[in-house]
């Protein structure tokens, strides 16, 4: 019986392992340079959003992923705000092969990350008395497979 649960522990040791560890707002910025006068204009906004995600290996198999949402919102040709926003977590990640390990970082991760980062954004503007951004949501799979594509054919090599 020992040494079935010996070998049971040591299989489990080998089998991927993945787990949150901790959510947390890394950086956080919002700016309306037009106020109080853009608020007595008409309103007919445009929405340019800037959308990056970077990741570092902490202590062990701990993994900081940090995913920025910029937000330039233009009523007309004036600003009417700035927001950004770094939606950051720690995840403990184990036992997976590099190509699923950059998958989990350049994808799964920021999947996770994602629906905070928009209820801050969100969030910090209405604070700023604007309306809410509601963002769509967005698939970061496909995006991951479009940067490995480009990455691939000019030949850098994967994501990390």
């Amino acid at each position: 019986m020992t040494e079935e649960t010996t070998n049971g522990a040591a299989q489990d040791a080998q089998n991927p392992q993945f787990s949150l560890q901790r959510i947390y707002v890394r950086d956080l910025s919002f700016e309306a340079p037009k106020s109080p006068e853009i608020f007595r204009q008409d309103w007919t906004p445009s929405v340019a959003l800037d959308l990056n995600t970077r990741q570092k290996p902490l202590e062990g198999d701990f993994h900081e992923v940090v995913l920025t949402l910029s937000v330039t919102v233009k009523n007309g040709e004036e600003t009417a705000f700035i927001a950004e926003v770094q939606q950051a977590g720690i995840f403990l990640i184990k036992n997976l092969d590099a190509a699923s390990m950059s998958h989990t970082l350049g994808a799964f991760c920021p999947n996770i990350l994602f629906p905070y980062a928009r209820e801050t954004l969100d969030s910090l503007v209405t604070r700023g008395s604007f309306p809410a951004l509601m963002l769509a949501p967005v698939n970061f799979d496909a995006l991951y497979a479009q940067e490995l594509s480009r990455m691939q054919s000019a030949g850098e090599g994967t994501l990390n």
